[in-house]
């Protein structure tokens, strides 16, 4: 149900954000503190909270109005700025939107340049190493400046009087104002196309820091540091220093000073042509002497009064080098024909034939030797046979029994020893050398002695 004494929170907020817009002492502030929290977002709008050491307040500054800052605003830093304090209606706090933005205590563009400088510096671009060095005698040179001003009259003034060979080449640009960046870089554009020119001017007459301030931009510092060929800052008066005098490679205190030191004088350059001229002269003549001197020598040996010297010599040595040739060729030849027998030699007793000849002489020879050593055993077995079997003989007792002995068994064919054995109506058996002779016992008694 729809109360009308209720209102909403989007009701009541857009009521205090009227109260916060229509009040003249919320408009145009000039406000004092602390930054924290920045942060820059991709769209260019800055986000900071802006503090003192009692309160706090969020607030925001618009591309619009962030372009135009001349620094580069950070933690901590005390600003000065001036806004308006307005309500955000989504989340219901009130903050302030900064129109414009200084830092406390020195100014905007001092805190710019140094921060620009700083940064550059990290980067190397200032470093003396990679600085390009100026053509001695540059015949076209670039100047990027204003058409109107006083510098293009005096770069040219002091060129014609100094190195009037040289041409001039003007890159017209504004070199003041907001669009003073731009229009100095384009003219760098348009310069370095140009193949043609030997060294860059860029400069112009001196001024407030506000006015030199084009040449403190960082647009401009790197296109010079980023430039083909070397170029010449010339900004202001000899007290002024830019950021394009430490991109530069050579910075010149005035215009003026910057046409002296892009081209040599004149005559300083035929001076010095006029001594290069003398000492080559000289040093001409001194190898005019010595060659005339070489030639009175040469003219008077023997090699030109007898030329035919020269090249009987070389004839006798040309003899004796082919002699040597033919000598070491035979000699090559021969050895290479007696390295060729001894491997056919080789390879006749390598093959498989000569192999196969050799193994069955070698197979005969082995036959030979082995029935020879049988032969030997054989023999020796046999005699030693012989001997063995002869001393059998001599042992056997057949041999004792042709004697006239015989040997007595019982009946259990068992050799009878001992008479205590033997009794009377035994059967025996009396074993002769050829006979055996059966008996019967009749009577046991003892042997005469």
């Amino acid at each position: 149900m729809n109360d009308p004494k209720y209102l909403t929170v989007q009701a009541l907020t857009k009521y205090i954000k009227r109260k916060f817009d229509a009040d003249p002492h919320l408009s145009n502030l000039f406000i004092k503190g602390e930054i924290s929290n920045f942060k820059r977002h991709s769209s260019g709008h800055c986000y900071f909270t802006l503090k003192d050491d009692k309160a706090r307040i969020l607030a925001v500054m618009f591309q619009a109005n962030s372009s135009r800052l001349k620094f580069q605003p950070e933690n901590g830093m005390m600003v000065l700025v001036t806004a308006d304090a307005s309500v955000y209606e989504a989340s219901g706090q009130y903050q302030l939107y900064v129109k414009s933005m200084e830092p406390e205590g020195i100014g905007a563009l001092f805190l710019a340049y140094e921060q620009l400088k700083e940064k550059l510096s990290k980067e190397g671009l200032f470093d003396p190493a990679g600085k390009k060095t100026l053509p001695p005698f540059p015949q076209t040179i670039g100047v990027v400046t204003s058409p109107t001003g006083a510098v293009i009259r005096d770069i040219i003034t002091t060129i014609e009087r100094r190195y009037p060979i040289a041409k001039v080449k003007l890159y017209p640009a504004s070199v003041q104002g907001d669009k003073a960046v731009q229009s100095i870089v384009q003219a760098m554009d348009l310069a370095s196309k140009d193949s043609s020119l030997d060294l860059l001017i860029i400069g112009r007459g001196g001024g407030s820091i506000e006015e030199l301030w084009s040449f403190n931009e960082e647009k401009v510092a790197r296109r010079i540091a980023g430039f083909g060929i070397p170029v010449i800052s010339a900004v202001g008066h000899e007290t002024d220093t830019t950021i394009a005098d430490f991109a530069a490679d050579r910075r010149a205190p005035t215009p003026t000073a910057a046409a002296e030191m892009a081209v040599p004088h004149i005559d300083e350059v035929r001076e010095r042509l006029l001594t290069k001229e003398i000492r080559n002269t000289r040093a001409m003549n001194e190898f005019l002497n010595v060659k005339r001197h070489q030639l009175s020598l040469l003219s008077g040996s023997m090699v030109f009064k007898k030329p035919e010297r020269l090249y009987q010599q070389q004839m006798e040595r040309l003899d004796r080098l082919s002699s040597q040739l033919r000598r070491e060729l035979y000699q090559a030849t021969d050895t290479r024909r007696e390295a060729w027998k001894s491997l056919d030699r080789r390879l006749q007793r390598m093959h498989p034939e000569q192999l196969l000849i050799r193994q069955n002489e070698r197979l005969a020879h082995l036959n030979r030797s082995i029935q020879y050593r049988m032969n030997e055993v054989l023999k020796q077995n046999q005699s030693q046979f012989n001997g063995i079997l002869s001393t059998l003989e001599a042992l056997s007792p057949l041999r004792i029994m042709k004697r006239g002995y015989s040997l007595v068994y019982d009946k259990e064919n068992r050799l009878i020893k001992d008479d205590s054995t033997v009794s009377a109506g035994e059967q025996i058996k009396v074993a002769l050398s050829t006979k055996e002779l059966w008996c019967e016992v009749n009577e046991v008694k003892e042997r005469e002695k």
